[in-house]
């Protein structure tokens, strides 16, 4: 009696596992990785995934009846590989591009970025006639630049001149960019607007966005296309569609200081 008191048990537990499953919005549960960019990325103080991105994701996520693993922190060039094999299966924050679209799926735009030149407070006002990177190239000012992603297309077509005349410095993240920029090691920054504005704030380091916008993106959810399935952007994006008409996205990006 007691074995198929046991058997009857694996039973219906198998059966609430399989009904899980079948309940769910999405074709399978769905992973991203963390890394260090606050305030969109991070691990708090109790070791807890945090940020803007991340209460984003987990929203739209919910709201589509869908499942999101967010996994410990690897590396940018690994998660890339990742991406592409199919074991990581979605990145946060991608710009829709051409080459892009090979590999990845994308869902509606989700908020804003925003790109900027900035440089320390005292020096700004010399700077502030900075209209493109051409100006950059005529002045030889150096500029401290992120070392992978997209910023638009002044910047995309002067990258190999200001390259090749030793004009860029390339950096990893914030935090190391705005250590350099302190330093005297480049006289202008470029990167995300929230993000250097945050991270100058941690270091105390007193910075001054300037007027020239390299870019202003809509950024979006990427998935794998050897993970996701058409279906499953479609159940993201109705989502995300439902979420800013109710405002509830909006409240969250609000939080942070966004009003895009």
């Amino acid at each position: 009696m007691r074995l198929q008191s046991i058997r009857w048990s694996l039973a219906v537990g198998f059966m609430l596992l399989v009904s899980a499953y079948a309940s769910a919005s999405c074709s399978k549960p769905f992973n991203m990785a963390l890394e260090n960019w606050p305030p969109y990325v991070y691990t708090d103080a109790n070791g807890k995934p945090a940020g803007l991105d991340v209460e984003l994701a987990q929203a739209i996520f919910r709201e589509a009846d869908c499942q999101l693993v967010i996994e410990s922190e690897i590396p940018r060039k690994r998660r890339l590989k990742m991406f592409q094999d199919g074991t990581l299966a979605m990145l946060l924050a991608a710009s829709e591009t051409p080459e892009r679209l090979k590999t990845g799926w994308f869902t509606l735009p989700y908020r804003r970025e925003v790109t900027g030149l900035a440089a320390l407070n005292a020096l700004a006002n010399g700077y502030s006639s900075i209209h493109s990177f051409a100006d950059l190239r005529s002045r030889k000012v150096l500029l401290l630049s992120p070392n992978s992603g997209w910023y638009g297309q002044d910047y995309a077509d002067n990258f190999d001149a200001l390259k090749a005349t030793s004009a860029l410095e390339f950096y990893e993240d914030y935090q190391q960019g705005l250590r350099m920029l302190n330093a005297g090691h480049g006289t202008l920054i470029m990167g995300d607007v929230v993000a250097l504005l945050w991270e100058a704030h941690r270091q105390k380091i007193d910075l001054q966005i300037l007027p020239y916008v390299p870019a202003s993106d809509e950024v979006h959810l990427m998935l794998s296309r050897m993970s996701a399935t058409e279906a499953d952007i479609k159940t993201l994006d109705a989502a995300i569609t439902r979420l800013e008409k109710s405002g509830k996205l909006a409240q969250i990006r609000a939080r942070y200081g966004l009003n895009y």
